[in-house]
């Protein structure tokens, strides 16, 4: 058993409006979420194949956002086909959920590599 999991880089969808006058109007959630995933895998020229999984906090899974978002972006990224993804949801504890039970999963020895998306 690992006694730590270490966060390498953080990176976050913008936060705005998605109401008709909002700046966020046209960003759907899917494209949110993929923008994430191809920014991450950019900036560390990331083999996806690697990433067991990707844990996303979501605080409302309705929708477009509904089903399992993370892993249609992970699809819709392009990423790996192996990459599981796993959406969480606590309401405004989402993303710290998402990165406890990432953490828990590394350190428990049930995973290796994960990307939490918040």
């Amino acid at each position: 058993m690992t006694e730590t999991a270490y966060i390498y880089d953080a990176i976050r969808t913008p936060r705005g409006k998605g109401k008709k006058d909002g700046s966020l109007y046209q960003a759907s959630p899917i494209w949110l979420a993929r923008t994430l995933l191809k920014e991450m895998q950019q900036r560390h020229h990331l083999d996806t194949s690697l990433v067991d999984d990707v844990v996303l906090g979501c605080v409302t899974p309705v929708g477009e956002q509904g089903s399992d978002i993370a892993r249609i972006a992970v699809i819709d990224a392009g990423w790996a086909q192996s990459v599981a993804g796993v959406t969480l949801s606590r309401f405004c504890a989402s993303g710290l959920e998402s990165i406890n039970l990432a953490a828990a999963k590394i350190m428990s020895g049930m995973e290796d590599m994960w990307l939490q998306a918040a």
